[in-house]
């Protein structure tokens, strides 16, 4: 009761001292119910009930989901920073389409390291899963949220952050076919 909160505190003071921002700390933090959503599961399907153990194995889940999101938001703001300056040394203004084709470089350069931190971490924690030995009951216990939480959280980060980013910072930018062309007046001047 006291750990866990604390925990997603700390997380988000650091997200926040890492970005300086409300909105992308916020769309981090949202990454993390997404994540313990594969852990319950499979706890559930498991029929493991809550334990000391169990919240550990969601503590770490929350840290290693936050890693993802901060990564996935890095590579779209750097993504999002060379089409600015594209449509810069273009001449044009900086529109819905460029923030759609941002979103969609930045998060295709994801895929691989999002799918390489999770292998990584799914072949270390699976052996758990099957192991008999001293011990094993509890080490159970802290890897099934982990594995549960990295499934979803591929979905999670490679569909969810995206799509939220893009409304973010789509947000006052003219619609697809309209790149912030000056709006007309709704009545014609008489003259």
């Amino acid at each position: 009761m006291i750990v866990v909160p604390l925990t997603l505190a700390l997380i988000f003071l650091l997200l926040y001292l890492n970005f300086g921002r409300l909105a992308e700390t916020l769309i981090v933090m949202l990454s993390l119910p997404f994540a313990l959503v594969g852990g319950i599961w499979l706890m559930w399907w498991l029929g493991f009930n809550a334990s000391v153990a169990v919240a550990v194995g969601f503590i770490a889940l929350a840290g290693v989901a936050a890693e993802t999101g901060v990564i996935m938001l890095i590579y779209l703001d750097q993504a999002l920073r060379e089409q600015r300056e594209a449509c810069e040394r273009e001449g044009r203004p900086f529109g819905r389409a460029d923030l759609n084709r941002a979103i969609m470089v930045g998060a295709v350069e994801r895929v691989r390291p999002k799918m390489m931190t999770v292998v990584a971490i799914m072949a270390g924690l699976l052996p758990i899963l099957w192991s008999t030995g001293a011990g094993s009951e509890i080490m159970l216990r802290i890897a099934v949220p982990m594995i549960g939480g990295m499934v979803s959280s591929i979905l999670l980060t490679l569909i969810v952050i995206p799509a939220v980013y893009g409304l973010v910072k789509g947000f006052g930018l003219g619609k697809i076919g309209n790149t912030n062309k000056p709006r007309r007046k709704p009545f014609p001047d008489k003259h």
